[in-house]
C-alpha cells in the first residue's frame, strides 16, 4: 500500500503560503491500491510568501506544521500554524483551518474546499488581510497529460473579495518501484488585486504593522493611503513553473518543491505624493516537508 502526495495536497499542507491558487489543487492526497482513511502530519519549510508572484520587499520564511484528516469518502480537514523564522521577527504569524470534499469518476476529480486565516496583527505576508476563501477544482486526465481548471474567492479585511482562476497542465511521473514521483507544472493565474491594495495600505510604503506612533520625540508617524487602478480588473497575474517532487518510505513521505514565479499586469500605485507603476521581478521558492500518515479507526473494517 502506498500514499503519494499529489500537488493538490501540497496546496493544503502549503496553505499558508500558497493555497490552490499557489502549489497545485485543493483536495486529498492520491492513494493507491486503498480505499482507507487516515491523519497526515506534516512538518515543512518555505523561504518566502509568494502569491500570485507578489511578495514583500522583506522575505518571509515559515516553519509550519500541520495535521490534516483525510476521510475514505472524500471529506478532508486540515489545520496548520507558520512560524515566522526572519531575523528580525520570530513568531506565529498565521493559523489556518480548512475543510472540504473531493470526489472523482472515470477520467475527472473535482473538490470544494472552505479555508479560515487568522493573521498575526503585525504580519507582513502580501496576503495578511485575507480572511477566509472559498476554492474548487476540476481535473480531466489526458493520459499524456492532466488539464485542471481552478477557481477561488478570497474575502478581505476591509475591502471587497478578490476572484482568482488558474489553468494548469501537470504530469506525474513514478520510479519503477513508485516510491519517487515527479510532477513538472505549469501554471497561468488570473484574478483581482483587492488583495495587493489592502496589502499596500498596511505593509508597504510607510505604512508597516507595528511601527506604532514612533519612539522618542519622533513625530507620529502618518499612514501613506494607497490604491491600484487595477484592483477591480481582471488579469492575468503570474505564470509559474513547478517541479514538485516526493519520495516515500515506510510511513513517510519526503517532499521538495521548487516554484519559479513570473509574475504579470504590474499595478500602478497612487499616493497622495505620486503615482508610479511598480517593478515587479521574477521569483524562486521553494518548499521542503517531512510527513506521516496513519491509518484511522474508520479504516478497519
Amino acid at each position: 500500500m502506498r500514499y503519494y502526495l499529489n500537488p493538490w495536497i501540497l496546496a493544503i499542507l502549503f496553505l499558508p503560503m500558497a493555497l490552490i491558487a499557489q502549489n497545485g489543487k485543493n483536495t486529498a492526497s492520491e492513494i493507491t491500491a486503498s480505499d482507507e482513511s487516515f491523519f497526515l502530519t506534516d512538518i515543512s519549510y518555505i523561504n518566502d510568501a509568494v502569491f500570485m508572484g507578489r511578495r514583500d520587499s522583506i522575505a518571509a520564511p515559515y516553519i509550519f506544521p500541520s495535521i490534516g484528516y483525510f476521510d475514505k469518502s472524500g471529506f478532508f480537514a486540515n489545520a496548520s500554524l507558520s512560524y515566522l523564522t526572519s531575523s528580525d521577527e520570530n513568531r506565529v504569524d498565521l493559523f489556518l483551518i480548512s475543510a472540504g470534499f473531493v470526489f472523482e469518476w472515470e477520467r475527472w476529480q473535482a473538490g470544494i474546499s472552505g479555508t479560515a486565516y487568522f493573521y498575526n496583527e503585525d504580519s507582513y505576508n502580501v496576503r495578511s488581510e485575507t480572511v477566509g476563501d472559498l476554492s474548487g477544482f476540476l481535473t480531466y486526465d489526458l493520459k499524456i497529460i492532466d488539464l485542471s481548471l481552478l477557481a477561488s474567492t478570497f474575502f478581505n479585511n476591509g475591502s471587497s473579495a478578490d476572484i482568482f482562476a488558474g489553468l494548469m497542465l501537470d504530469k506525474a511521473i513514478y520510479s519503477n518501484d513508485n516510491s519517487f514521483v515527479i510532477d513538472p507544472t505549469l501554471t497561468i493565474y488570473a484574478g483581482s488585486q483587492y488583495f495587493y491594495e489592502e496589502y499596500y495600505n498596511t505593509s508597504r510604503l510607510g505604512n508597516r504593522k507595528g511601527q506604532g506612533t514612533g519612539t522618542g520625540t519622533s513625530d507620529p508617524l502618518t499612514p501613506t493611503s494607497v490604491e491600484i487602478k487595477e484592483a477591480s480588473k481582471f488579469k492575468v497575474l503570474s505564470i509559474e513553473v513547478g517541479l514538485p517532487m516526493q519520495y516515500q518510505h515506510n510511513h513517510f513521505i519526503f517532499s521538495f518543491t521548487p516554484v519559479l514565479a513570473l509574475p504579470q499586469s504590474s499595478a500602478t500605485i497612487t499616493t497622495e505624493e505620486a503615482v508610479f507603476e511598480e517593478d515587479l521581478e521574477s521569483t524562486f521558492y521553494f518548499t521542503a516537508g517531512i510527513s506521516y500518515w496513519f491509518n484511522s479507526k474508520k479504516a478497519i473494517n
